[in-house]
């Protein structure tokens, strides 16, 4: 089977406190230390125009919702989707395994979480080696990891002091699975990916460095959160119409696309300013990616 295999929950754990008779202390109103501001509209040297060539179009019954793809990251499983994409194997799927504030799964041609595609599975890319050039653009250095974005991909990283010491002069990196994120789905082992995809509705650390991050829907989350859940997706189901690769597009019907450049000095200015609100539990996936479809 490909079903995703969940992560244990999460409890909240409460512990009631003690109930001490003591003066009533004197209310003082705190200090807040004003951090950054958010910035405003980003300006038109902000924004970036996303490859064409790996950039996926999905008409669903709930809306558009634009993928962008990374070679860099897991460049086997992105030819593979592409090729399924050009081949019509996606038109028509259904979300079949949607899981509330988890994840849409989607992409087998028998709608059972048991199916493929007629090629062969494809080994796991769980991580991928960072170089000096990989365009990687740093938010949290943690001294022995770093986090950052390539495009609009969360990624962490071993510390690039690293780099030097290795033989091939690079670091391991992986996929952050926030909001949006394409994943690829898999049985048992880890090499058994094969068409199933499934995009992320919220953050879910625990699939880090055990499924293969691929892309990230730019456009339409709202879209993928809507889709209608269940394990399985009673009938009718929520379904991908058309998966269409931007560049196949012709000229007079391609949507332009834009995305937050995240070299950008708004970008810098939000991740200073999430920063400055979360401090200690800051996170990537907090940060907004601003997108523009036409």
């Amino acid at each position: 089977m490909r079903k995703i295999v969940l992560a244990a929950g999460l409890c909240a754990l409460v512990i009631p406190g003690l109930a001490l008779a003591q003066k009533k202390p004197a209310k003082v109103a705190p200090t807040v230390a004003a951090g950054p501001a958010h910035p405003g509209a980003p300006a038109a040297t902000d924004w970036r125009s996303p490859d064409p060539e790996n950039t996926l179009i999905i008409d669903s019954t709930k809306g558009r919702i634009v993928v962008e793809l990374y070679p860099e990251i897991a460049p086997n499983h992105v030819t593979r989707v592409k090729e399924l994409v050009r081949s019509g194997l996606y038109d028509g799927r259904t979300f079949f395994r949607v899981i509330d504030y988890f994840m849409a799964q989607t992409g087998d041609p028998q709608e059972t979480g048991e199916g493929g595609s007629d090629k062969p599975d494809i080994a796991a890319e769980f991580t991928f080696r960072r170089s000096s050039t990989t365009p990687f653009q740093l938010v949290a250095d943690q001294t022995v990891s770093e986090v950052g974005f390539l495009g609009a991909m969360p990624i962490m990283t071993q510390s690039s002091m690293l780099m030097p010491m290795t033989a091939d002069n690079k670091i391991s990196g992986w996929g952050l699975f926030c909001p949006g994120v394409a994943g690829m789905a898999r049985a048992d082992n880890p090499d058994s990916a094969n068409s199933q995809f499934f995009l992320m509705r919220q953050a879910y650390p625990s699939l880090e460095k055990r499924y293969t991050a691929f892309g990230r829907a730019i456009f339409g989350i709202e879209a993928i959160r809507t889709i209608k859940v269940g394990e399985p997706v009673a009938e009718p189901r929520d379904r991908m119409d058309k998966v269409r690769i931007l560049a196949d597009i012709p000229a007079a019907e391609r949507p332009r696309v834009r995305v937050i450049d995240p070299a950008s000095p708004w970008f810098k200015a939000e991740v200073a300013a999430v920063r400055g609100e979360m401090g200690a539990d800051f996170t990537a996936c907090a940060i907004r990616i601003p997108s523009e479809v036409k």
